[in-house]
């Protein structure tokens, strides 16, 4: 039987590990050990995805079952070498540190710290006022299927390469996905926050027996919605490879647009368990979401 506590030697660095036997998602047996095994295995896809990007966390102290809370503030007993990136969301309040995550040493110890989920911005250091992604965020209403999820995406690329432009897909880690837009520099959130909206508007016109606009409730009905909002500053969409506090450890996982069209995947399939075989098989498939160069062209009436 493993010791409760280790100490890792990671990226030069040494990280006290803690309660390795405690249960994380207890209803599969996945303990809070398996979980940073998890992120220390799957570091070096994830970490280009986190690097230079401010990062909010979503804690769990006692397992997945039990109290959780969002953290964006580094946490006072973080080591020197953990950066950080200041920001100020009010005026004239003072500016906040948080956390950016550079290295396997730094995630694994955000990790031990009770940090299930790992949520980055869609902005680099060092103009977190530019994005250099765009997200479109499809939900599904309570009785949609995750088919319905699927078809939505490929109408979305679909109109995506119509105005040549890329997108890249992964599983959000629930029951919706998430398609990325690489950006050139020089964007503002606000516009791209309208043109993925008003590109979301388009959609719900041409496709209202798939697809709708967010507003209001987003989980209600049989259509897939697009929410533009999370088209914002420090607004927390999962990052590809975190593990997500639902049942069985699912991780928000990237998807080739082949997996998409052939329809056979379904988030249960992409676990903790699974996922670490599958990018060793595939690699990371989501490394061309960090390309840039794409500038959103003007959309039509």
């Amino acid at each position: 039987m493993s010791a409760p506590n280790a100490t890792w030697r990671i990226a030069g660095r040494s990280v006290s590990v803690t309660n390795l036997d405690k249960l994380y998602w207890p209803e599969d047996g996945v303990s809070k050990g398996d979980m940073l095994r998890y992120y220390r295995s799957i570091a070096p896809a994830l970490l280009p995805h986190l690097q230079g990007r401010p990062v909010t966390l979503r804690v769990y102290p006692d397992g997945t079952q039990g109290f959780s809370y969002y953290r964006r503030e580094m946490p006072e007993n973080a080591p020197a070498w953990l950066h950080s990136a200041p920001y100020r969301p009010r005026t004239p309040a003072p500016a906040i540190q948080i956390p950016v995550i550079d290295d396997a040493a730094s995630l694994i110890w955000l990790a031990n710290q009770g940090c299930v989920e790992f949520h980055p911005w869609l902005s680099r250091l060092p103009d977190l006022a530019q994005p250099d992604q765009a997200v479109f965020d499809l939900d599904p209403g309570d009785e949609a299927t995750f088919a319905d999820v699927l078809r939505a995406a490929l109408r979305l690329r679909e109109t995506l390469e119509a105005l040549g432009l890329h997108g890249y897909a992964k599983t959000s880690g629930g029951r919706g996905l998430h398609v990325y837009l690489p950006l050139a520099p020089g964007q503002t959130f606000a516009a791209v926050r309208a043109w993925v909206k008003a590109l979301a508007q388009r959609l719900a016109t041409t496709s209202p027996d798939l697809i709708a606009v967010a507003r209001g409730a987003t989980h209600l009905g049989r259509l897939v919605t697009i929410d533009y909002a999370q088209n914002s500053i420090g607004r927390n969409t999962a990052a590809p490879y975190t593990l997500r506090a639902r049942p069985h450890a699912p991780v928000s996982a990237p998807l080739s647009w082949e997996e998409v069209e052939a329809g056979h995947l379904r988030p249960a399939d992409l676990t903790l368990r699974t996922v670490p075989d599958r990018v060793s098989r595939l690699g990371d498939l989501f490394a061309p979401a960090l390309g840039g160069g794409q500038r959103l062209p003007r959309l039509s009436e």
